[in-house]
């Protein structure tokens, strides 16, 4: 099959139709971080990704359609995943391949916005990206701060190679190395801004030493978005996000509809033994929603917490 050969027009209509659906998914999102979308490119980062369908795993390369309908899957919003137990879309064969979960991905605008939102890039600040994945991520925040002031970090040369050319080849020139994430990059360091977009048990001891006085933190922690900010005694604190890069999904005899419920999903992973009675204790404290409760992360220790009304504290160590 023929590639098709997008106009200029084509991409600009496509990368402005995405802008203006991560400002209506948003939650008053900063006018810089719709810019970000507006002029930064995704399909260079993306030339292949993951559909499945039938549980395949199936390659979709620009190659397999005859029109624009490429870029509009490469522009909507979701998330695309890049490689499946370690195997790159670019090297899957044509007719995929059963099982498998994804192992890195170009996560989906609409929630990536609210990651840059929270993380409050500006011009100038040093940021540590955990997690360079197809390199998109890293060339929104080259928009945001600057190119000479982000360092993003992945584990295998395979996605640094490829993430650091794909950011190259579109005018994009931060330092990419190969690190695992719970080291950080100390080279760079200290940092303004550190965001990690796969989850995380607890804060790296790294990332709280690499991270400046008054430095924010941005990271999955505990099944829901954690911003933290860091504190001259080397604590960082903050609180969750309201919107996740997924939720979590349990299945039990207890409705469903409940469980779906993003507040719930949270309580209940503090919670793991005893679903119905975490749902019930939930209930008796009145619904509390993941936003309320707060993150502190020390060197020794951290623990996440929450305060009703009526002053009543709980905590959970991580």
């Amino acid at each position: 099959m023929t590639t098709v050969l997008h106009s200029d027009q084509q991409v600009l209509r496509a990368r402005a139709d995405l802008a203006v659906e991560v400002e209506r998914a948003g939650s008053a999102l900063a006018a810089r971080v719709v810019d970000a979308f507006l002029n930064v490119p995704r399909h260079p980062f993306v030339p292949v990704f993951y559909r499945e369908e039938s549980g395949l795993h199936l390659p979709w390369r620009e190659d397999d359609f005859v029109d624009d309908s490429w870029l509009a899957e490469v522009y909507a919003d979701r998330e695309l995943v890049t490689e499946v137990d370690g195997v790159h879309a670019e090297d899957a064969p044509p007719g995929g391949f059963r099982g498998g979960v994804a192992t890195s991905s170009a996560p989906r605008p609409s929630l990536l916005a609210e990651l840059l939102d929270a993380l409050d890039v500006r011009p100038g600040n040093r940021v540590l990206e955990i997690g360079t994945g197809t390199g998109h991520t890293a060339a929104l925040l080259c928009h945001l701060a600057g190119s000479a002031t982000v360092s993003t970090a992945d584990r295998t040369d395979r996605l640094v190679d490829d993430a650091r050319a794909r950011l190259h080849d579109n005018g994009f020139e931060p330092t990419v190395v190969r690190a695992g994430a719970a080291d950080g990059h100390p080279a760079g360091a200290p940092y303004d801004r550190i965001l990690a977009t796969r989850g995380v048990r607890r804060i790296p001891r790294a990332w709280l030493d690499q991270c400046a006085p008054g430095g924010l933190i941005v990271a999955p922690v505990g099944g829901a978005v954690a911003r933290l900010t860091k504190l001259a005694d080397g604590r960082a604190v903050g609180r969750f996000l309201p919107r996740n890069p997924g939720e979590a999904r349990a299945t039990d005899a207890t409705d469903s509809r409940v469980l779906d419920d993003p507040a719930f999903s949270f309580w209940a992973a503090l919670h793991p033994q005893d679903l119905e009675a975490a749902h019930r204790s939930w209930l008796a404290h009145h619904r509390p929603r993941r936003e309320w409760f707060t993150l502190e992360a020390g060197p020794d220790a951290q623990h996440i917490g929450y305060t009703a009304p009526d002053g009543t504290t709980l905590t959970w160590a991580l």
